[in-house]
């Protein structure tokens, strides 16, 4: 056995155990090295209710936030290196009508690089959904909203405006976008991870987007993303070989922020999704569905953990956040 099947196996053990304590449903877990070797491995169900469906490596999945660094982040980044926009240049540059009511605004001077890094005074989240199903009218709010300032937390709305900046430059809806290759912003609903019996919509969704603000917002730019395994590790591939984006914007991406975030991404921290024995060169991601992405460059590998752990429901400790930690150290040789 390769040393590479010995370090997969470890780290899929604790994905089979909590399938096997029906804390999840099923998931798939894979692994990526930056000479391209990789392995993959399903387990359990992609489907509980209201039928029966087997997980499998070809299974797709709702990425969820996974949207922000899949899609969003490199397509920012881009927008930048070929000067279309600045990073410090504030989004009404690309949105002028943000808060046009009022020219003094704090939302007037929030910059591109500060929602990527999410060092805004947005909420973390906000229903926005319940205030009705036009899109076009949900994205008027959203721009002419007067948002009560908080402290910095990571926040949805920093990539839903990184969203409304990506429509109007390029003049096109984010779901008419290409959402990039092994990609898709829907799938067929056999094909899929189910993931919550929505309250909202009454249905089990499968293969259309769980985010209710995406949803209502018929495409966002902070969720809404499909991939398989195989898309997601093809993704991390490119950026460990330098194939997938330029090496400015990896950099970007690799560049401290804060303490724990990047342009983007997050960075190794005490507690955080990878584990405690990430190298310092490791970014990641997670996914509310149930979904993650680590890729350390040092080590020049990548993993990523995909499951459906809101199905059938959110309401319910999957332990999510310390199997990704189990999965992360046992990756990196615990």
């Amino acid at each position: 056995m390769s040393d590479l099947a010995r370090l997969f196996d470890r780290a899929f053990a604790p994905l089979a155990d909590a399938v096997a304590a029906k804390r999840i449903p099923g998931g798939v877990l894979g692994i990526v090295e930056r000479n391209g070797h990789r392995m993959t491995r399903a387990i359990g169900a992609a489907q509980l209710v209201p039928k029966y469906r087997v997980m499998d490596v070809e299974t797709w999945f709702d990425l969820a936030s996974l949207t922000k660094v899949i899609f969003t982040t490199p397509r920012i980044l881009k927008l930048a290196e070929d000067g279309i926009i600045d990073l410090d240049a504030p989004l009404i540059s690309a949105l002028p009508d943000l808060r046009q009511y009022d020219q003094l605004a704090w939302e007037r001077k929030v910059t591109f690089r500060q929602c990527l890094g999410h060092q805004t005074p947005f909420p973390a989240v906000e229903p926005i959904y319940t205030y009705g199903r036009d899109p076009e009218l949900l994205r008027a709010f959203i721009l002419q909203r007067e948002w009560r300032a908080r402290e910095p937390v990571y926040s949805d709305i920093n990539f839903i405006l990184l969203g409304f900046a990506l429509e109007r430059l390029s003049g096109k809806a984010i779901r008419d976008m290409d959402p990039g290759p092994g990609c898709a912003w829907s799938t067929e609903p056999d094909a899929s991870a189910a993931t919550e019996d929505c309250t909202w919509r009454h249905r089990v969704l499968s293969g259309e987007v769980h985010d209710d603000n995406c949803s209502a917002l018929q495409g966002a730019g902070h969720a809404g993303l499909f991939g398989t395994a195989a898309s997601v590790l093809d993704f991390a591939r490119g950026l460990l070989d330098g194939t997938g984006a330029s090496q400015r914007s990896i950099a970007l991406m690799r560049a401290p922020l804060s303490a724990t975030r990047t342009h983007g991404w997050e960075r190794p921290y005490e507690g955080w999704s990878g584990g405690a024995l990430c190298s310092l060169g490791t970014i990641g991601h997670t996914g509310f569905t149930g979904t993650g992405l680590w890729i350390d460059f040092d080590r020049g590998k990548a993993w990523t953990l995909l499951t459906n752990r809101i199905h059938p429901t959110r309401h319910f400790d999957s332990g999510i956040v310390s199997l990704r930690q189990a999965v992360g150290d046992l990756m990196n040789g615990l």
